[in-house]
Protein backbone atom coordinates (compact mmCIF):
# COMPACT_ATOMS: atom_id res chain seq x y z
CA UNK A 1 0.00 0.00 0.00
CA UNK A 2 1.03 3.27 -0.98
CA UNK A 3 -0.20 5.26 1.90
CA UNK A 4 2.47 5.93 3.94
CA UNK A 5 4.26 8.37 1.06
CA UNK A 6 1.50 10.18 0.37
CA UNK A 7 0.64 11.32 4.56
CA UNK A 8 4.65 12.15 4.44
CA UNK A 9 3.78 14.54 1.39
CA UNK A 10 0.64 15.98 3.04
CA UNK A 11 2.47 16.30 6.17
CA UNK A 12 5.11 18.06 4.64
CA UNK A 13 3.43 20.26 2.73
CA UNK A 14 1.85 21.22 5.38
CA UNK A 15 4.42 22.07 7.68
CA UNK A 16 6.15 24.21 5.01
CA UNK A 17 3.08 26.39 4.75
CA UNK A 18 3.16 26.97 8.40
CA UNK A 19 6.39 27.45 8.91
CA UNK A 20 7.38 29.56 6.11
CA UNK A 21 7.41 33.82 6.31
CA UNK A 22 8.01 34.47 9.66
CA UNK A 23 7.91 38.04 9.70
CA UNK A 24 4.15 37.75 8.19
CA UNK A 25 3.25 35.10 11.00
CA UNK A 26 4.84 36.84 13.88
CA UNK A 27 4.17 41.04 12.52
CA UNK A 28 1.20 41.05 10.13
CA UNK A 29 0.96 45.11 10.78
CA UNK A 30 4.65 45.51 8.91
CA UNK A 31 2.83 44.22 5.81
CA UNK A 32 2.77 47.11 3.53
CA UNK A 33 6.62 48.27 4.33
CA UNK A 34 7.91 49.21 0.58
CA UNK A 35 11.57 49.09 2.09
CA UNK A 36 13.97 50.27 5.32
CA UNK A 37 15.84 48.00 7.98
CA UNK A 38 15.74 44.36 7.61
CA UNK A 39 14.52 42.77 11.68
CA UNK A 40 17.31 40.13 12.30
CA UNK A 41 15.29 38.09 13.93
CA UNK A 42 12.96 37.28 11.40
CA UNK A 43 16.28 37.29 8.87
CA UNK A 44 17.69 34.79 11.13
CA UNK A 45 14.18 32.66 11.63
CA UNK A 46 14.07 32.65 7.34
CA UNK A 47 17.52 31.34 7.54
CA UNK A 48 16.78 28.71 9.82
CA UNK A 49 14.49 27.34 7.04
CA UNK A 50 17.31 27.43 4.49
CA UNK A 51 19.18 25.27 6.95
CA UNK A 52 16.66 22.34 7.61
CA UNK A 53 14.78 22.68 3.88
CA UNK A 54 16.31 25.24 0.75
CA UNK A 55 12.84 25.52 -0.47
CA UNK A 56 11.20 26.85 1.94
CA UNK A 57 13.42 29.16 3.27
CA UNK A 58 13.30 30.71 0.32
CA UNK A 59 9.73 30.94 0.09
CA UNK A 60 9.72 32.39 3.18
CA UNK A 61 12.33 35.03 2.46
CA UNK A 62 10.41 36.16 -0.61
CA UNK A 63 6.68 36.17 0.90
CA UNK A 64 8.52 38.55 3.61
CA UNK A 65 10.42 40.67 1.08
CA UNK A 66 7.51 40.78 -0.73
CA UNK A 67 4.92 41.94 1.89
CA UNK A 68 7.57 44.31 3.37
CA UNK A 69 7.01 42.20 7.03
CA UNK A 70 10.98 41.45 7.48
CA UNK A 71 11.75 45.03 7.56
CA UNK A 72 11.55 47.06 11.23
CA UNK A 73 8.85 49.47 11.41
CA UNK A 74 10.18 52.79 10.49
CA UNK A 75 9.46 55.04 13.45
CA UNK A 76 6.15 55.99 12.24
CA UNK A 77 3.58 55.03 14.85
CA UNK A 78 1.03 52.85 13.43
CA UNK A 79 -2.45 51.54 15.43
CA UNK A 80 -3.94 48.27 13.48
CA UNK A 81 -6.94 49.49 11.93
CA UNK A 82 -9.38 46.46 14.18
CA UNK A 83 -8.21 48.48 17.20
CA UNK A 84 -9.08 52.05 15.90
CA UNK A 85 -12.98 50.64 14.93
CA UNK A 86 -14.53 50.82 18.45
CA UNK A 87 -13.83 54.58 17.48
CA UNK A 88 -15.81 54.91 14.28
CA UNK A 89 -19.96 54.82 14.82
CA UNK A 90 -22.06 52.78 12.91
CA UNK A 91 -22.40 56.31 10.12
CA UNK A 92 -19.08 56.40 9.62
CA UNK A 93 -18.34 59.36 11.77
CA UNK A 94 -15.33 59.06 13.96
CA UNK A 95 -15.85 59.93 17.75
CA UNK A 96 -12.55 62.24 18.62
CA UNK A 97 -12.93 61.37 22.55
CA UNK A 98 -12.22 57.67 21.97
CA UNK A 99 -9.64 57.68 18.93
CA UNK A 100 -7.74 59.96 21.25
CA UNK A 101 -7.92 57.42 23.92
CA UNK A 102 -7.55 54.72 21.97
CA UNK A 103 -4.20 56.53 20.70
CA UNK A 104 -3.37 57.36 24.44
CA UNK A 105 -3.84 53.56 25.51
CA UNK A 106 -1.73 51.94 22.18
CA UNK A 107 0.80 54.29 21.80
CA UNK A 108 1.04 56.03 24.91
CA UNK A 109 0.48 59.67 23.18
CA UNK A 110 -1.69 62.23 23.95
CA UNK A 111 -2.10 63.79 20.62
CA UNK A 112 -4.49 67.25 20.74
CA UNK A 113 -7.71 65.96 18.60
CA UNK A 114 -9.68 68.73 18.72
CA UNK A 115 -9.36 70.56 15.41
CA UNK A 116 -8.33 66.56 13.75
CA UNK A 117 -10.15 66.70 10.07
CA UNK A 118 -10.13 63.32 7.99
CA UNK A 119 -8.50 63.82 4.83
CA UNK A 120 -9.04 61.59 1.82
CA UNK A 121 -5.99 60.47 0.19
CA UNK A 122 -5.81 61.59 -3.59
CA UNK A 123 -3.55 60.36 -6.21
CA UNK A 124 -0.41 62.73 -4.81
CA UNK A 125 -0.71 61.47 -0.90
CA UNK A 126 -0.91 57.80 -2.26
CA UNK A 127 2.46 58.68 -4.34
CA UNK A 128 4.15 59.84 -1.37
CA UNK A 129 3.27 56.68 0.47
CA UNK A 130 5.60 54.92 -1.98
CA UNK A 131 8.54 57.09 -1.30
CA UNK A 132 10.93 55.94 0.75
CA UNK A 133 11.61 58.67 3.85
CA UNK A 134 13.81 61.27 4.18
CA UNK A 135 16.72 60.84 6.19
Amino acid sequence: MRLKPVVSLVLTGTLLTQLSACGTLFYPERRGQISGQIDPGVAILNGIGLLFYIIPGLVAFGVDFATGAIYLPNGRYSVAPEKLQPAVDADGQVDRQALQGILQQELGLNLPLDNARQIEPGPQELALLAQPPRA
